[in-house]
């Protein structure tokens, strides 16, 4: 996961709560229910389809995200409603600029991931397994309670691959959207086309990491593919809903000048040249301690290069505060929204217009 989506973890604290009442959290969580989108294959083999790994699983044995398990030719989910994170974030720290901007979001995290990111920064949950943390259960039905509780408008599934689950996030955001919250899921966007479908219409925006434009980074660093995390960009956005894409740049593994228009050309063609982007940057983690670092340099060159190429709203993240958090009308330069941090005022908005040129902007404003 990109680094703005961090809440708190560590080696000695698996489960961060800021200002939640623990008691309305059951301990002892029931975490195991059939899963979604599996078939039965032969001598109780079963093949999951939520993901593009399409792992085929033998009795008793796990698929790649750790937490899908084979019982005799069942497929369960073994993270039913077991959150190891928990927090009431900033809206901009998924990051999403363009959605509800300064509101707050009931974030919520699991274990386990269908990637295996060499430079990952949320390793201590995302290549966990459920039976090697201390999780709490949250029930889908206390989801809205909770997060009304404490001032947040909408609720996330992040920190870890929230796609992995997707039994429990697809209960949760029908009762979220029911009770008049938003719903979030960030996520590197390695989804099926038919679960996705499922889920739209209770899903309202998605952030989504494209970790590069070329696929040998994703056999050889993420151990997955490029592909169907562009198809998933290209299906959210049919479908409505709301996109924002952070490409973290690492030095050396996926920052060239070509790579990165690329990039871009294939926002402007696919998705919009209307999509907020974030260049993130890199900080040395897991399994690519030795890296370097981002240079500013090359977020920079990284920002001309899409901006260029036309996107209209780009953004650098992981630095220390400037203009390229803000946001400004395409059309007359006018600031729209200022940031510092997580810290959000709309400035030169009348709902979803700017206020000296008229510019419809798309975005969704409290």
């Amino acid at each position: 996961m990109n680094i703005h989506s961090m809440a708190f973890f560590g080696a000695e604290e698996n489960f961060y709560c800021k200002n939640i009442n623990k008691a309305s959290i059951i301990e002892n969580p029931k975490m195991k229910k059939e899963a979604m989108f599996w078939k039965a294959t032969k001598n109780e083999m079963v093949q999951c389809l939520l993901c593009p790994h399409h792992c085929s699983i033998a009795h008793e044995k796990r698929g790649i995200c750790g937490v899908r398990k084979n019982e005799h030719g069942k497929l369960f989910t073994l993270i039913y409603g077991a959150c190891s994170s928990i927090a009431d974030d900033p809206i901009e720290k998924k990051p999403l600029y363009h959605f509800y901007p300064g509101s707050l979001v009931f974030s919520l995290g699991s274990v386990g991931c269908t990637f295996r990111c060499d430079h990952c920064q949320n390793y201590s949950i995302s290549m966990a397994r459920p039976e090697g943390l201390s999780l709490q259960e949250i029930p889908p039905e206390k989801i809205s309670e909770i997060a009304y509780d404490h001032g947040c408008r909408g609720v996330a599934w992040t920190y870890n691959e929230p796609t992995i689950w997707y039994e429990y996030t697809f209960d949760a955001a029908k009762l979220v959207k029911n009770a008049g919250l938003y719903t979030v899921y960030v996520t590197n966007g390695y989804i099926e086309k038919e679960p996705l479908e499922k889920i739209a219409p209770y899903l309202d925006a998605m952030n989504i990491d494209v970790k590069a434009f070329h696929d040998e980074f994703y056999r050889t660093v993420c151990k997955a593919k490029l592909a169907p995390v562009l198809q998933t960009c290209e299906q959210a956005k049919k479908l409505g809903i709301h996109i924002e894409l952070t490409y973290l740049v690492i030095p050396g593994f996926n920052d060239a000048a070509q790579e990165i228009k690329e990039f871009c050309q294939w926002i402007g063609e696919k998705i919009g040249t209307d999509t907020p982007v974030h260049f993130s940057r890199f900080h040395p983690d897991y399994k690519m301690k030795a890296a370097q670092a981002t240079p500013i340099n090359t977020l920079l060159n990284c920002y001309s290069i899409a901006k260029d190429t036309g996107l209209q709203f780009v953004y650098l993240g992981n630095i220390a505060h400037g203009d390229y958090d803000n946001t400004y009308c395409p059309s007359c330069k006018n600031l729209l929204i200022e940031r510092y941090g997580f810290s959000t005022q709309i400035k030169g908005l009348t709902k979803e217009k700017c206020n000296k040129c008229g510019a419809t902007i798309p975005l969704k404003i409290v």
